[in-house]
This record gives C-alpha cells, sequence and structure tokens, in this order.
C-alpha cells in the first residue's frame, strides 16, 4: 500500500516550461522530496482536453512518513513552495489518496 497526494496547477501564461521544469521528473520537488527514503516518485500530468491544467502525483510510503517528512522540512518546504508560486495562477491541492493493493 502506498499514500498518494494529488495537487492541480494551472501555470501562469508563458511560464508552462518552467512550470514543467520545477515539478518534472528532474524538477525541484522530486530533487527536494528524495531527501526521504519514504518517497516513493511523483508524476506530472497534463490535461489532453484543457493544455492548461496539470496534475501532479506525489507517492509515500505512509501518510504518516509524508507528514513527518513536511514537519521535518517545513521551513524548506515553504521556501520553495514560495518559489513556485510565482509560477503558477491556480494551484489546489486536491486530496490524500491510499492505494488499495491486495
Amino acid at each position: 500500500m502506498s499514500h498518494l497526494v494529488l495537487w492541480e496547477f494551472r501555470p501562469r501564461p508563458g511560464r508552462a516550461k518552467d512550470f514543467e521544469a520545477a515539478y518534472g521528473p528532474e524538477g525541484a520537488w522530486v530533487r527536494f522530496f528524495k531527501k526521504s527514503d519514504a518517497y516513493l516518485g511523483s508524476e506530472l500530468l497534463r490535461d489532453e482536453a484543457d493544455p492548461s491544467r496539470y496534475l501532479t502525483v506525489d507517492r509515500w510510503i505512509s501518510r504518516e512518513c509524508y507528514e513527518e517528512f513536511r514537519r521535518r522540512y517545513s521551513s524548506e518546504y515553504q521556501e520553495l513552495d514560495g518559489r513556485c508560486e510565482l509560477l503558477t495562477e491556480h494551484e489546489a491541492r486536491l486530496g490524500l489518496f491510499r492505494t488499495l493493493d491486495p
């Protein structure tokens, strides 16, 4: 079983490439999350019907591990989030999910 954190984003006009670089597989968020052994990876998804809409899926071993990471690296998280807010006009956490692996 794993824990998933889903976010929805809309980059600012003209900032899509910068957004993709920051949130993509080699981006700042992935590098930051790799500080934790409990981090399992991220995916950046672009909506085919609405190319200005993106989703991110961050995978963690458990919700507790994700929350501990957020507490431990709170100031660094806030700093990175602040820098990345300049790239987006919309950001919303869609929820915390758990896989239903047997």
